[in-house]
């Protein structure tokens, strides 16, 4: 080669160098934590966690390539959550998506200084995570579960699958704040629709056994309602099944429950809040700061049910579960 040759491809592939660089640089592993009071092998929990995968591949973010993800599952436990959350806090990764009410405490309490991206919290403002919804400050923002007087809505659908009615349960986690506001919504308008209404505090699946049981032999009349919490959704089956064991008609927050053979549900799409979290990671990625991104409510609603037709123990006839579902299309936001 002669020597004019061999400076021409230096000197190109110097030029080249600098292009070579930045792609390494745009292509540098970012990382991310996952907390979930859920148990690693729930489906429900899994299928949320693949959206939010997902929806990150889509905005250029792919696992192992660019993007390594440290998920915790807490399985419910609370003393589980709270090792996490510090676990997460200690590794300080660019961001932290965290599901629910309960595991958002322990998290805020473990760092203030890593960003946060949250999901399925109902009351963020009340519960004290964040300043405003439009401005949280902080280092956390993301997406709210619902507004709690979405809860009267599951009495006035219990009151129409079952007319005759008179005492509802109310399945609540006490310990966090979403479970009292939720009880309270319902509780202040339960008069108006001639219902009365008990909560049956969640702890463990005996504890819900002996007070679903306990209930449901006083009164005929009788039906139940299952709020939001981890605990719930945890010992789903459970309740599910006492709740046909004791003929009681059921209404519950989320599509989940029918899934699994529940009677019927109304609330938000919660799948469709990881995908929309995401789009809060991508933006955090990049550069952006929780504090200054509003935390959003939820843009989708649905209806769910069991396609059966059943009578009560009391007499009262069950309201088509299918029509009633049609009925409450329309309410969707």
């Amino acid at each position: 080669m002669k020597r004019r040759d061999f400076i021409t491809l230096l000197g190109g592939g110097a030029a080249a160098w600098p292009l070579a660089v930045r792609s390494q640089q745009a292509e540098r592993m970012r990382r991310i934590g996952v907390l979930t009071a859920n148990a690693a092998n729930d489906p429900t929990a899994q299928a949320r966690h693949a959206a939010l995968l997902q929806s990150l591949q889509q905005l250029g973010w792919t696992e192992g390539r660019n993007l390594r993800v440290d998920a915790r599952w807490a399985a419910g436990s609370a003393a589980e959550t709270r090792r996490h959350a510090r676990e997460l806090a200690v590794l300080a990764p660019d961001v932290i998506l965290v599901t629910g009410s309960s595991a958002l405490g322990p998290l805020l309490e473990a760092t203030s200084t890593v960003s946060i991206v949250f999901v399925i919290v109902p009351d963020p403002v009340g519960a004290g995570f964040i300043e405003s919804l439009s401005r949280p400050g902080g280092n956390a923002t993301g997406f709210m579960m619902f507004e709690y007087s979405l809860s009267a809505k599951w009495l006035e659908l219990l009151k129409q699958i079952m007319p005759r009615v008179t005492r509802a349960a109310v399945l609540r986690d006490a310990a966090i704040t979403a479970g009292i506001g939720q009880f309270a919504v319902i509780q202040s308008v339960a008069p108006s629709l001639g219902v009365e209404v008990n909560a049956i505090n969640v702890r463990d699946a005996r504890v819900i056994e002996r007070a679903v049981e306990a209930f449901a032999t006083r009164s005929a009349d009788s039906g139940l309602i299952v709020t939001a919490s981890p605990l719930t959704t945890l010992h789903r089956d459970l309740i599910i099944g006492l709740a046909a064991l004791h003929k009681l008609p059921a209404v519950y927050y989320e599509r989940l429950f029918v899934t699994a053979g529940g009677l019927i549900s109304y609330g938000p799409d919660l799948i469709d809040q990881f995908r929309r979290a995401a789009g809060y990671i991508d933006r955090i990625l990049k550069g952006e700061k929780p504090a200054d991104l509003p935390v959003q409510a939820p843009t989708k609603y649905e209806a769910n049910a069991t396609p059966i037709l059943q009578p009560s123990s009391s007499g009262s006839r069950w309201m088509s579960s299918l029509r009633l579902v049609a009925r409450w299309q329309p309410q969707r936001r």
